[in-house]
C-alpha cells in the first residue's frame, strides 16, 4: 500500500486536467496514463538508438539516451519515495525530458541550431514539448499525447522558472492556453527529475568513460566524492576485477548524492514551510537541491569529465563527424524538400521558409544515429560516414 502522500505533494486526484477532455480510466491516475503514452510513444523508442555520449554503434553496452533517462526515472522515484512525493509524476518527467534529442546528443544539437540560426534556432528542451503537444500523431481526436497540466508545466520549467524575455514560441503559445505560471518553480516532482538527470549523468558517465578506456581508475582517487568511494571499496573487497571495482564505486556515488539531496531538501522543506504544490512553486528558489558540499563536489565532477571525457580527442573526433552529418542533412534537405519523406513532404510551404526549415529541423531531430547515417549516405555523399 502507497504511503499517503506530503501536503505539498503534486496530487493525482487534483490534477488540472489535459488540453483536450478525456474521460478518466478507472484502473489508473492521470499520471500513470501520461507516463504510460511517454512510454508507448514513437519518439521514446527511438531514444534506445540515441547518442549519450558514445555514437550508438560503437559498443552495446555504453548509455543510449533510452537506457539515461530509465536510469533518471529510477532516481527520480527513489528521491520522491523518501520525501513522500508522486512518484509517477516525477518518473513521467524523467522518461520524457530527453524526448527531443537529436541523433548525436549535444553534438547534433549544437549543428541543428546553427543550422537554423536565421529561423529560430534548437533547443531540445522545447522539441520535447513540441513532440509531446503536437509531433507525436497517433491518437485520432488531438496531436500530440494530450499530457496533464502538471507534466507540460514540469517540462516547460526543466531548467526552473523561464525568464520573461526568453521564452521560445511553442513554450509561450502553450503558456497562453494552460497557464504554466512560467515565472514559478515548477512543483517537487519535477525538481526531484531535473536533479536526477544531473546525478544519472554524472555517475554513468565516469562509467562509460572507464570502459572506453578514456578514464583511468587512478584518476578517479583525487576527485571528491568518488575518490572516497573508489577507497571504500578498495578498503572493503580489496583487488577487484575493474569492472566490478567501478561499478561498486559509481553505485556509490549515486547512492552519496541521493542521500545529500533527500536531506537538504528535508532541510529547506523545513526551513520554507510549504502547505501545497503552489506554495512550493512560490517559494522563489528551488527546494530539491543539493547542499553547498554536494554541490561543490558535482562542479568538480563536472569539469573532470569536460576534460577527461567529453573533450577526449577520441569523442571529440565523433562530435565534430556528427555535426558534419546534422549539417550536411539540413542543407541538402532544406535545399530539396521532396526528398522528405512524403508525409513530411505535405507540411512544407514553397512560400515560406521558416516552415519548411521547421519541418525539416523536426525530422532531422527525429532521427536515430544510425538513420541519420544512412540519409547522409543516400542524400549526401554515398558514404556511411564522412571522413
Amino acid at each position: 500500500m502507497n504511503a499517503p502522500l506530503a501536503p505539498y505533494a503534486a496530487s493525482p486526484s487534483d490534477a488540472r486536467g489535459r488540453r483536450y477532455p478525456e474521460p478518466e480510466s478507472g484502473d489508473r491516475t492521470p499520471f500513470q496514463r501520461d507516463r504510460d503514452r511517454i512510454l508507448h510513444s514513437t519518439a521514446f523508442r527511438r531514444l534506445q538508438y540515441k547518442t549519450q555520449v558514445f555514437v550508438c554503434d560503437e559498443g552495446d553496452h555504453y548509455r543510449s539516451r533510452l537506457t539515461h533517462s530509465l536510469e533518471v526515472g529510477q532516481i527520480a522515484r527513489g528521491i520522491c519515495r523518501s520525501l513522500a512525493l508522486e512518484e509517477t509524476l516525477a518518473e513521467t518527467l524523467a522518461l520524457a525530458h530527453d524526448l527531443g534529442h537529436t541523433p548525436f546528443g549535444h553534438a547534433g544539437e549544437a549543428a541543428l541550431d546553427a543550422a537554423l540560426g536565421g529561423f529560430g534556432g534548437f533547443d531540445h528542451n522545447v522539441q520535447t514539448l513540441r513532440i509531446v503537444t503536437r509531433l507525436e500523431a497517433r491518437y485520432a481526436a488531438f496531436d500530440g499525447l494530450n499530457l496533464t497540466w502538471e507534466t507540460l508545466e514540469g517540462l516547460a520549467k526543466h531548467n526552473g522558472p523561464v525568464a520573461p524575455g526568453a521564452v521560445p514560441a511553442p513554450i509561450a503559445n502553450l503558456d497562453r492556453e494552460l497557464e504554466l505560471r512560467l515565472d514559478e518553480w515548477p512543483g517537487l516532482e519535477a525538481q526531484a527529475a531535473a536533479l536526477a538527470d544531473d546525478i544519472a549523468y554524472n555517475n554513468h558517465d565516469i562509467d562509460d568513460g572507464v570502459r572506453a578506456g578514456l578514464i583511468d581508475l587512478d584518476d578517479l582517487h583525487d576527485l571528491p566524492l568518488f575518490g572516497a568511494a573508489l577507497a571504500e571499496v578498495e578498503g572493503c573487497y580489496g583487488k577487484l576485477p575493474p569492472a566490478r571495482l567501478i561499478h561498486e564505486t559509481v553505485r556509490r556515488g549515486v547512492r552519496a548524492m541521493v542521500a545529500d539531496t533527500v536531506g537538504e531538501t528535508r532541510r529547506r522543506l523545513a526551513e520554507t514551510r510549504p502547505e501545497s504544490a503552489d506554495d512550493v512553486r512560490r517559494a522563489g528558489r528551488p527546494l530539491v537541491a543539493f547542499s553547498d558540499s554536494m554541490a561543490e563536489a558535482e562542479q568538480a565532477l563536472k569539469s573532470f569529465l569536460h576534460k577527461r571525457l567529453y573533450r577526449h580527442p577520441h569523442v571529440a573526433a565523433e562530435t565534430e563527424q556528427a555535426g558534419v552529418v546534422v549539417t550536411d542533412l539540413f542543407r541538402s534537405l532544406f535545399a530539396r524538400p521532396e526528398a522528405l519523406p512524403p508525409e513530411w513532404q505535405s507540411r512544407t510551404d514553397s512560400a515560406n521558409a521558416c516552415r519548411t526549415a521547421r519541418v525539416v529541423a523536426d525530422y532531422i531531430a527525429g532521427m536515430t544515429d544510425r538513420y541519420a547515417f544512412r540519409e547522409h549516405a543516400r542524400l549526401c555523399n554515398g558514404d556511411r560516414r564522412p571522413r
